[in-house]
């Protein structure tokens, strides 16, 4: 009795906030019927990465050619990291998300987010990786005041009980924005720029290492976290983001 009642209060609570704080979408700010709901229209906006795709980038095909097949990048040159995976393609309803978690003071979408990313890494989370953010230079983190890729390292960690490991990586150079580089630019730019900290160093030698980050463009950056931790003996380097550019226009990024 004691159980149903407090059911019932739980209920009338949660109810209660709704009339207050009706759930809205995540992207438009609609009202919807449930928390982390997107509406119709925004919904059908986002565009989630599924097979058929490159079995180590991630890049979609347009067609199967196989579970094991590499699109052409991957095939002529191994990239440093194992596997990649993002959630949704970079497109207009995507990308506002990602502006609004990052530049919009939104944090609390890094829950819906992470739990579409979640989705997208299953196979990975599946075996038990450390999650690791790629990380931003001391004085863009002072700038925006929070790390968007830590935030959702986080969510994701807690939603499927892994370890994270937040200042695993510094940015030890600050970089330029990237936007409008091309991707050999954009390779230069990040080139000696990341490293792995020496008291991360222990927990990373020997591990499956699972990089967070909300958005892939070329994946110059992803690259070169990559190889830090590789240096710093990592034995799997995985990659999850949110969303990724699926084409040569990079300057979206």
């Amino acid at each position: 009795m004691q159980i149903a009642a407090f059911e019932v209060l739980k209920r009338s609570g949660a109810g209660f906030v709704d009339l207050l704080l009706p759930p809205r979408c995540p992207s438009c700010r609609t009202i919807v019927g449930k928390d982390g709901s997107f509406c119709a229209p925004c919904w059908s906006r986002l565009h989630f990465l599924t097979a058929p795709m490159c079995a180590c980038c991630g890049l979609p095909f347009a067609y199967s050619i196989g579970d094991e097949a590499l699109c052409g990048a991957c095939a002529e040159t191994q990239p440093p990291f194992d596997r990649a995976r993002a959630a949704l393609v970079y497109n207009a309803a995507s990308a506002g998300l990602v502006l609004s978690l990052k530049h919009g003071d939104r944090t609390g979408l890094a829950r819906v987010m992470a739990g579409m990313m979640a989705r997208a890494a299953a196979p990975m989370l599946a075996e038990r990786p450390i999650l690791v953010p790629v990380p931003l230079h001391a004085r863009r983190l002072r700038a925006r005041r929070f790390n968007q890729a830590a935030l959702l390292a986080r969510t994701l960690a807690r939603k499927a009980g892994l370890p994270v490991i937040t200042a695993a990586l510094a940015r030890i150079r600050d970089t330029p924005i990237s936007r409008g580089m091309s991707r050999r630019q954009r390779t230069e730019n990040v080139r000696g720029a990341i490293r792995v900290r020496s008291r991360a160093a222990l927990r990373i030698k020997g591990a499956h290492v699972l990089l967070v980050d909300d958005v892939m463009t070329t994946g110059a950056t992803a690259a070169a976290c990559a190889r830090a931790l590789r240096r710093a003996g990592a034995a799997r380097i995985d990659i999850v983001t949110f969303a990724r550019v699926t084409h040569d226009n990079v300057e979206q990024g």
